[in-house]
């Protein structure tokens, strides 16, 4: 059934998805990042009641807004891009998948378009305390939709929770706690949302640099500045933190992502971390795989091949053996069905035997060959190096802007201030290396181990994805520019004058 789909169509659908998602992210850490920065000023003004801060959480809640309308645009698309190109994957997961979805729709969304309304709109209408509520309660939002949207993308890297129904050839959810908050779900949101926050934090010490830099709003930009590094470094502490409980759990459940990320082909005990060329920290990569320094930590040829011993102390299976016990269970489930349709009870108790036996090498049963299922080594190899390489940077950066903010020296150093305005575009680097890593990472599969994209994908024309690829492609471009022209004329406008 699947020599019939055009490869040129799963390239496309991927490539379309990517674009989408992609500029998505432009605009979602910003989001999340200026919201805790807001809610931190607009804490102080309400503390101190001195209306410096209020006229500063308002330059800043302007840009915000112009973020945040572009970034609900291109969020929409994306979703609705799981039924159209996506539509083996909705109706195989669709009951688990589209939960976390829905959720964030109707409960996060709505959170923030109510709230953000009050933040905008309500000064001098609703009492300081309640304009302070709904501040960060527009912040809490959209963490919130944030969480529900990397549980599900989480699943799609760890699937829990479900069990297969051969009677309607779908995965149902038996346990919502358990998908809501597996440990990879944690994980994956803390580290996700806290380096949101280093983006925002490093728009917000950018901006205030280039107001120091032309002698413009002294006052305001150092104050912006100590806040945005303040939040900045403790984000960076924690993102480093959640990072390495991240690479524990890929190790232990996706070892071909940690591979490539390492582009390890022949794996062993006391494996090095390779820095980047012949720079090595020895022993360390065992110690961040296994918490033992002495750990096996498996290679490309070691998982293709099989026979080594796993944290279970079971013996690795083959991809070529998964591939057939796979191609097993594809057949029992049409057995299985051929037996209900001729209402052979004894046929179908045997085909859901073997299809329960072999069910977890399901989607192995789709792979052509052994080798793909590895992913694009190189790109993931150095797209892991940015994400970690910035990161250690912002750690750096942050504690140093927060030092000089501290001790008032800030204008004694220029040299920084240019420095604090490129790090704006290198915290988006950042930010996409680590979907890079993550996404890709998880290639061929649509889900890890169940479904690969090539059977996810739907029965559509190339040439029409092709097209709307293309017209995403220019009308994301078209939003992004405007994006930026709009919050460049705000930014040059300054923080307005309080009457």
């Amino acid at each position: 059934m699947l020599e019939s789909i055009d490869t040129s169509m799963i390239d496309w659908s991927r490539a379309q998805f990517a674009l989408t998602a992609m500029y998505h992210w432009l605009f979602v850490p910003l989001t999340l990042g200026l919201a805790v920065v807001m809610g931190v000023m607009e804490t102080l003004y309400v503390v101190s009641g001195n209306d410096f801060w209020k006229r500063t959480v308002k330059f800043w809640m302007k840009l915000f807004g112009i973020n945040f309308a572009v970034g609900v645009a291109t969020g929409l698309i994306l979703e609705f891009q799981f039924g159209t190109n996506w539509s083996n994957y909705s109706w195989f997961v669709g009951d688990i998948f589209g939960a976390p979805l829905a959720i964030e729709g109707i409960v996060a969304f709505f959170m923030e378009a109510t709230f953000i309304a009050v933040m905008f709109f309500g000064w001098n209408k609703v009492g300081k305390g309640f304009h302070l509520t709904s501040t960060w309660l527009t912040g809490v939002g959209a963490t919130f939709s944030a969480w529900w949207i990397l549980v599900a993308n989480s699943w799609m890297q760890y699937p829990v929770g479900m069990e297969f129904n051969p009677d309607t050839v779908r995965n149902e959810m038996v346990d919502f706690l358990a998908v809501a908050f597996s440990p990879v779900a944690v994980m994956k949101f803390l580290h996700t949302v806290l380096s949101s926050w280093m983006v925002g934090a490093a728009f917000v010490i950018g901006v205030s640099a280039w107001y120091l830099l032309r002698n413009r709003e002294r006052e305001f930009a150092l104050a912006s500045m100590k806040v945005g590094a303040a939040v900045g470094l403790f984000a960076s502490l924690v993102t480093a933190f959640s990072g390495d409980k991240s690479a524990y759990q890929v190790a232990q459940l996706q070892p071909m992502k940690l591979a490539a990320m390492e582009s390890l082909y022949e794996g062993g005990s006391h494996e090095p971390l390779t820095v980047v060329g012949e720079l090595q920290i020895p022993e360390m990569l065992s110690y961040l795989a296994t918490h033992d320094s002495e750990g096996f930590v498996p290679g490309v040829n070691d998982i293709l091949n099989g026979g080594y011993k796993l944290p279970d102390g079971s013996v690795a299976l083959s991809v070529a053996e998964k591939m057939n016990r796979g191609k097993m269970a594809i057949t029992a489930l049409a057995n299985y069905r051929k037996a209900k349709q001729e209402g052979d009870t004894a046929g179908m108790q045997q085909a859901r035997a073997v299809l329960d036996e072999q069910m977890p090498y399901f989607g192995y049963g789709y792979i052509k060959e052994p080798t793909d299922v590895i992913p694009n080594v190189g790109l993931l190899f150095w797209a892991f190096r940015v994400m970690v390489g910035t990161g250690m940077y912002f750690i750096a950066f942050f504690a140093l802007v927060l030092f000089l903010c501290v001790r008032k020296r800030m204008e004694d150093f220029p040299w920084i201030g240019w420095v604090a305005m490129w790090s704006i575009p290198l915290a988006y680097v950042a930010s996409q290396a680590g979907w890079i890593v993550a996404e890709l990472g998880r290639q061929p599969w649509a889900i890890q181990d169940m479904l690969p994209v090539n059977a996810a994908i739907s029965r559509l024309d190339a040439g029409s994805v092709q097209t709307t690829f293309f017209i995403f492609l220019i009308m994301f471009t078209v939003l992004l520019v405007a994006e930026i022209r709009i919050m460049l004329r705000a930014i040059k406008q300054g923080p307005e004058q309080e009457s």
